[in-house]
């Protein structure tokens, strides 16, 4: 007879809340994607290992901790695989980023999991994928888009391809593919009864990403070589200009009207080459140069206010939450003294929030074993199943 399903502790903010998602804890873009899960509202519970993570920062500062609850479990002590598989079978969702066959061999893996709860849809982020030539090997973000690419496109010719810090694998190509499959799977499942596993590669995901990029080059609209194209720093419309002052402008003028205005407020003069002759574009860009190399940053900042000229100052990190526009939309919260990037994107029925800080590994064991009907040491389970395939709410 199946059993009923307890109501899910709902958040009160954001689309996922009443969502119960389990996080194995690990670096990169396994927590980044669970982060954004609890941003829009899900109840995230990380399970952390004694010890932590092997690169982790401080508890009090991993903002993708936030909004997030922790609980501790050794998985390799006696107990911590059935500890994990409670959770699981009261969970919607569950994320691991472990090498192939580790989760298995832990205990925890897909097969039983859904042998306790045959909805759950089990996300895993791995760099290279659960199979081919490569999934066994270690890696990291600089490495899984180096095959894919993408990193052979970025930065000036005749120099090393510039590194985008790990956003463009671990983040864009990892995280945001393994929430749009988690999401996906979960409406299948809330629609069927039925659960998956959800293979989320970087490698696959960064590729996906360059779709555009790889019809242009199939049309003869792409090189495929660095600074030679439109979108690559090639065009000296679009690319990034040094100041007076050592700092630098963005300039994406790339529609004929934008560059017309865009040139009259630089002041280009009228020698300067036509922006439609590619042969000519080196003479454009260093034209383009010495007029940004003339004033600072902040006064052509002043010159191209209010313009449709496409170009805008290129900030740091901790300048950008203090740029006007930015401040209007608070892109960027504070939140318990940590300045950080507000949950995104937004939603006009459910708004969502920064509602805790960081999860401090366990501190939220006891809370969790009674929001999620979990038995507590000593006890045998003292609440319903709140997934069975039957009657989990469609």
């Amino acid at each position: 007879m199946p059993k009923a399903r307890t109501p899910a502790r709902a958040t009160g903010q954001g689309p996922l809340s009443g969502v119960r998602v389990v996080e194995l804890a690990g670096i990169g873009p396994g927590p980044f994607a669970a982060m954004l899960l609890a941003d829009l509202g899900a109840d995230v519970v990380r399970v952390d290992r004694p010890g932590g993570p092997g690169l982790g920062i401080d508890p009090a500062h991993d903002v993708t901790n936030r909004n997030k609850r922790s609980v501790l479990v050794d998985l390799k002590a006696p107990d911590g695989p059935e500890r994990v598989l409670a959770l699981a079978e009261r969970a919607d969702v569950l994320i691991e980023g472990y090498r192939p066959g580790v989760a298995e061999r832990l205990g925890v893996g897909p097969e039983p999991c859904h042998a306790r709860n045959p909805a759950l849809v089990y996300g895993r982020m791995t760099g290279w994928g659960q199979d081919g030539p490569l999934a066994e090997r270690a890696g990291h973000d600089i490495g899984y888009i180096a095959l894919t690419g993408t990193l052979g496109m970025i930065g000036d010719p005749g120099r090393p391809p510039a590194v985008p810090a790990n956003l463009l694998g671990d983040y864009a190509g990892g995280s945001l593919y393994l929430v749009v499959g988690v999401l996906a799977a979960l409406h299948h499942a809330r629609a069927t009864g039925a659960g998956q596993v959800v293979d989320a590669a970087i490698v696959d995901g960064t590729a996906h990403l360059s779709s555009m990029i790889h019809g242009m080059l199939a049309a003869g609209a792409w090189q495929d070589r660095r600074g030679a194209n439109l979108l690559d720093g090639g065009c000296p419309f679009y690319g990034t200009y040094e100041t007076a002052d050592g700092a630098h402008m963005a300039v994406g003028a790339l529609e004929p009207r934008f560059y017309a205005e865009f040139a009259e407020l630089l002041g280009l003069p009228a020698t300067a080459p036509a922006r439609d002759d590619p042969a000519r574009w080196p003479e454009l860009r260093a034209a383009v140069a010495e007029r940004f190399s003339s004033r600072t940053r902040d006064e052509w900042t002043a010159v191209f206010a209010d313009s449709d000229a496409c170009v805008a100052p290129v900030l740091t990190l901790r300048e950008a939450p203090h740029h006007p526009h930015l401040a209007a939309r608070s892109t960027f919260t504070d939140h318990d003294g940590l300045t950080q990037p507000a949950p995104a994107p937004r939603f006009s029925a459910t708004p969502t929030a920064v509602r805790t800080g960081p999860a401090r590994p366990g501190a939220d064991t006891d809370a969790v074993a009674r929001d999620w009907g979990l038995p507590r040491e000593g006890e045998t389970e003292r609440a319903p199943h709140p997934n069975s395939p039957v009657t989990n709410p469609q």
